[in-house]
């Protein structure tokens, strides 16, 4: 592929700290830890994301642990494709798909905290503001790779208009 991959990058970069932050609201919602966040002001991550907050799991499931599978099959895709060239020919749809997924898990979630919970866990607004630059660079990568010239035979029809 000759397009440069700046955005894939990044979004693997920004992976990282997003792995970090829903590893921390995995282990404050198992009681492992404490949170910075001061009770009873709209900023409350434990109406939001604490151990017995009603809207904190998914049956079972903590929904920071969905979040931590998100980031670390982000982060995996982005790292593995520079290993597995069929991977690659198929990354900018992988990465909008998947990215695409977590924006809307994750608008649904700050719509929970907005307008059900009337709370707001800091740490679930990083990590959405995490996943929507995310999907930017995705989209910027995908629109980048479907400019790219010759990918499907069609460099002929690039300079023809």
């Amino acid at each position: 592929m000759d397009v440069e991959k700046w955005q894939v990058r990044l979004v693997q970069l920004l992976a990282v700290p997003g792995l970090l932050v829903a590893f921390y609201l995995l282990l404050y919602h198992n009681g492992s830890l404490t949170t910075t966040c001061t009770s009873g002001r709209w900023e409350d991550c434990g109406l939001v994301s604490g151990p017995n907050a009603p809207y904190a799991s998914i049956g079972p499931i903590p929904v920071a642990l969905i979040g931590l599978v998100g980031y670390a099959v982000i982060f995996l895709l982005t790292w593995l494709a520079d290993w597995l060239p069929s991977l690659e020919n198929y990354l900018p749809e992988l990465l909008i798909g998947i990215i695409g997924l977590a924006l809307v898990f994750t608008g649904g979630l700050t719509a929970l905290e907005i307008f059900v919970i009337h709370a707001a866990c800091r740490y679930c607004l990083i990590s959405a503001a995490i996943i929507l630059v995310m999907f930017l660079l995705a989209a910027s990568y995908l629109r980048e790779v479907n400019r790219a010239p010759g990918e499907q035979g069609d460099a002929s029809e690039a300079g023809t208009g």
